[in-house]
């Protein structure tokens, strides 16, 4: 499938649109309001509001997006999972606590209340949450945060090949595993009425298939 590119710059609509959703909880309600978008691809935070649906990638990008124009300095988190899709959250700190705005397939791995004393403890908080189709329980590592750079050095925001540069710069980062080699030998599967609980509103097109 060819990946469409596109720049342009935010319409008035779109930018007043930010400014409305610049706290987390508001800009966790924008990536609600958008279905999720299951092709592949990197795409610019300016994308979903363009295109009208949101992956995780472009999802956290538009979070980004919106928590810059309020108070909020957003940085980018990779997580890492196995036989899994990964997922990338937009994190913030609030008097010292860390929280995350994201936008997913799945109802357990979005919006994160700024609560958390360090990234591990944020990230920790998505582990019984984070499984595949097998109900495994796959995320195993994770991204030191990624401060994104400016718009005059890589527009992100508005650019759509900007997005397989923020995905190379996110890899780059320190990536710290999540799990000892023995926790992992270990781990009991999902629990049915969980896992059935947690494919609530999921598109099945855009779930993971090994």
């Amino acid at each position: 499938m060819a990946v469409k590119v596109v720049s342009h710059e935010w319409t008035k609509g779109e930018l007043y649109l930010l400014k409305r959703h610049a706290s987390p909880e508001r800009a966790q309600d924008l990536l609600d309001s958008l279905p999720y978008r299951c092709e592949d691809g990197h795409f610019s935070a300016r994308a979903p509001l363009r295109d009208g649906r949101a992956h995780c990638f472009d999802g956290a990008l538009l979070a980004a997006a919106a928590l810059t124009r309020g108070e909020f300095q957003p940085m980018l988190v990779d997580l890492c999972a196995e036989r899994d899709d990964d997922h990338i959250l937009c994190v913030y700190r609030c008097r010292g606590y860390w929280g995350a705005v994201a936008k997913s397939n799945f109802p357990g791995l979005r919006f994160r209340e700024p609560i958390f004393k360090s990234v591990r403890e944020l990230v920790l908080s998505y582990f019984e949450l984070y499984f595949n189709m097998q109900r495994e329980k796959s995320l195993r590592a994770f991204s030191k945060p990624l401060r994104l750079p400016s718009r005059t050095r890589l527009d992100w925001e508005c650019n759509d090949r900007a997005g397989d540069a923020v995905v190379r710069l996110l890899n780059k980062q320190p990536h710290y595993p999540l799990l000892e080699r023995h926790h992992t030998k270990r781990l009991r599967e999902v629990d049915k009425r969980f896992y059935s609980s947690q494919l609530l509103g999921v598109n099945q097109k855009g779930v993971y298939r090994p």
